[in-house]
């Protein structure tokens, strides 16, 4: 059986106004990260934590999923075979155009953790430090989000998956984060084959057996479209 395993990156966002990861004027050129994005910035000064997030989680909402999104719920539907939609996005908008099952391997903007006990729940659309925990009442609300120095969820269920997939893909990621830089070495060297799909070449283009180029509302539908034989 067919077993698609797709990874996808900020620039699946993009098109949605939601800014990638190392665009010149996006919003995380404007903070430092080590104050925002690592246990120890937010045990320093958890407001700052928390008003950061909490614009992230405003623009989360104001954006829409768009085609490229659409496309991978499609195939989610109506591909014979397993597709795995592992993604390294913080936002929900693969959800929102209908892909289920999705494995946020860098937590959630719309779920909020428990520092103190480990709870879980949807997150409001404003969190503050001090919002007590539903389940243990401690003042140690954090978002549910793998920053700097963690471990990204799920990473077992990841490998096994990936050591399965008859198509190893990436979509809209520059490939030089890890641990999920590293897939595209795993599937390499189980022979599975691997596609590229960005906005143009990766740093890391030539570990790819393949690579499609342009936008992702425009590649993404269209490579759909071929495995689905419209």
């Amino acid at each position: 059986m067919d077993s698609i395993f797709i990874l996808t990156g900020a620039g699946i966002s993009a098109e949605s106004g939601l800014g990638t990861f190392r665009d010149k004027d996006g919003l995380w050129t404007r903070y430092d990260l080590s104050r925002v994005a690592t246990p120890e910035g937010f045990r320093a000064d958890p407001a700052l934590v928390h008003d950061f997030y909490n614009m992230r989680r405003k623009n989360c909402l104001d954006a829409a999923p768009n085609a490229a999104h659409a496309a991978l719920a499609r195939l989610g539907r109506d591909h014979p075979g397993e597709v795995t939609l592992v993604t390294q996005n913080v936002d929900d908008l693969h959800e929102r155009a209908g892909s289920t099952g999705v494995i946020h391997m860098h937590g959630e903007l719309r779920r909020a953790l428990c520092a103190a006990c480990g709870h879980r729940w949807p997150a409001p659309e404003r969190m503050r430090s001090e919002d007590a925990c539903p389940s243990c009442g401690r003042p140690a609300t954090r978002p549910d989000i793998v920053w700097f120095g963690e471990m990204p969820y799920r990473m077992d269920e990841i490998l096994e998956r990936l050591a399965r997939a008859t198509l190893f893909v990436v979509i809209g990621s520059s490939g030089e984060v890890y641990p999920a830089a590293g897939f595209v070495d795993e599937a390499a060297a189980q022979g599975i084959p691997t596609l590229e799909i960005n906005l143009e070449p990766s740093g890391r283009r030539g570990l790819f057996d393949r690579g499609l180029y342009g936008p992702a509302t425009e590649v993404v539908p269209r490579w759909v479209a071929g495995l689905l034989r419209d």
